[in-house]
């Protein structure tokens, strides 16, 4: 059975990816492409006020072509194919538990749980302490500090969600579901804050480029940074949203096909008889 929650972890995730895909490509490399043109006009200007006129031009070694359809698709995918793997993994040592303890409850719904869990800790919460930026928005120089920082947040939101679901069961038995329930969701919210106040901010929204007095190239444009972090944040709902709804689908057909095979393995046995 391990095996083919893991076959459907695969699935789930490679539709999911490509579904992310298509929407990233759709909706947000426009908002890459008005981040890059800003880039690339900024530092023209810059050059022309040091006096380089464009000295340190050099091509790209992917053109945007490539990186846009290719690279974000290969990248989505594999994101996804990844992600349902671990998805997978996850529950089944979730369903060991949950369906040993409590048969009646329907492993669609646990896997709907998952997936709003995954989402919330794996992308909302670091999100909310490192909202995704598009390019021209950080400086070079701080590049490690900032992937350091973003990929801590993650591991502890994702360490803190398993510790809060193992006191929530720890819990249920004395306490009953709901209050089990608030009391995990209380110290994970706890832990991530303190998390959070914890760990560096990075503030380095490109201002207005000024010669003295005059403005020589304006400041980022305060819209794509809203509509990019707006349709980053909607591209991983979708994500997980058809994660859950696809691994959902396949544990259906993989208990039909187990009911199937249980009355077909009940008619021989009363053919031998």
């Amino acid at each position: 059975m391990e095996k083919k929650f893991i076959g459907g972890g695969l699935i789930a995730g490679l539709v999911a990816g490509i579904v992310a895909y298509v929407f990233a490509r759709v909706f947000i490399e426009p908002q890459v492409g008005k981040a890059i043109d800003y880039e690339s006009g900024r530092s023209h200007a810059e050059e022309m006020l040091a006096g380089d006129h464009g000295a340190h031009e050099h091509g790209e070694l992917f053109t945007r072509s490539v990186q846009e359809n290719i690279g974000a698709g290969v990248g989505s995918v594999v994101f996804g194919l990844a992600m349902g793997a671990l998805f997978a993994v996850a529950f089944t040592v979730l369903w060991a538990y949950v369906g040993r303890r409590h048969p009646l409850v329907d492993p669609r719904w646990v896997a709907g749980a998952l997936a709003f869990g995954g989402f919330v800790a794996v992308y909302l919460v670091p999100f909310a302490k490192y909202p995704a930026n598009p390019p021209a928005v950080g400086h070079d120089d701080t590049i490690g500090a900032r992937s350091g920082s973003y990929l801590t947040m993650t591991l502890v939101s994702v360490a803190l969600a398993i510790a809060a679901v193992v006191l929530a069961f720890w819990l249920m038995p004395r306490l009953g579901g709901l209050w089990a329930l608030v009391s995990g969701v209380a110290a994970y919210v706890v832990g991530t804050g303190v998390a959070m106040a914890a760990l560096p901010s990075f503030d380095e929204v490109p201002t207005a480029l000024r010669s003295g007095e005059t403005i020589v190239y304006p400041g980022f444009p305060g819209d794509v940074i809203g509509d990019f972090r707006f349709l980053s944040l909607a591209n991983q709902m979708i994500l997980w949203s058809v994660l859950g709804l696809v691994f959902a689908v396949v544990l259906t057909r993989i208990a039909r096909r187990a009911d199937a095979d249980s009355s077909r393995t009940t008619s021989e046995v009363g053919a031998l008889r």
